[in-house]
């Protein structure tokens, strides 16, 4: 009978992992090791270009599921997982990649990096868990860090990344404030005034 239910679950996960959706996904946390290794051996122009699909894949895993309707907790996880792989590693591989620049920007490259840091521990010191909002200012503030990352590694211009880190800013106060208002962990949070709204229609009904 165990066995069974071993099996069962272990059924239900692989289908799970399967859909189109979890697989993107996965195609970051994969993509995570060979990105520090491009930049470790100094392929610039490799890494970007890696760097790229897996940034497409973040902004199409979240739209798909919710399109076909494949919206779960694995994949709510797999996208943050995926996602923090990025985050973490690629002010590493830019380091090593483009010092130069990392040093001309030092205060606003720290500044991002403390943008994503900052509420996962937040959310990892009170929920013993890492947050998986994906709230509308974080996705606004992807939309505008990607284009401005790779205008600032091409030397283009600065102001875009600018720009962004202090879009991120307000992004990260947002969840960090939704953090210290929820009693529970939730995930896919809007933004915190649809959360006190929700909670708020839930109390007096």
């Amino acid at each position: 009978m165990s066995t069974f239910i071993v099996n069962l679950l272990l059924d239900k996960m692989n289908q799970a992992l399967l859909t189109i959706p979890n697989q993107l996904s996965l195609f970051r946390l994969i993509a995570a090791p060979f990105l520090l290794y491009l930049a470790w051996i100094g392929e610039a122009n490799i890494f970007l270009i890696l760097l790229a699909i897996s940034l497409v894949s973040d902004a199409l895993d979240g739209f798909l599921a919710r399109r076909w309707h494949q919206e779960s907790e694995l994949g709510t996880k797999l996208d943050s997982w995926g996602d923090l792989a990025n985050y973490f590693l690629v002010p590493i591989c830019a380091w090593w990649l483009w010092p130069e620049i990392i040093r001309r920007e030092f205060l606003i490259f720290w500044l991002v990096v403390a943008n994503f840091s900052v509420p996962l521990l937040v959310g990892l010191v009170k929920f013993h868990q890492i947050p998986s909002y994906h709230t509308w200012s974080a996705k606004f503030a992807a939309v505008l860090m990607v284009p401005a990352i790779y205008l600032l590694f091409l030397e283009i211009t600065p102001w875009p990344f600018r720009i962004a880190a202090m879009i991120q800013l307000l992004m990260a106060l947002e969840e960090i404030a939704i953090t210290l208002y929820l009693k529970d962990l939730e995930s896919n949070v809007k933004t915190l005034w649809h959360l006190i709204r929700k909670h708020k229609t839930q109390t007096e009904s």
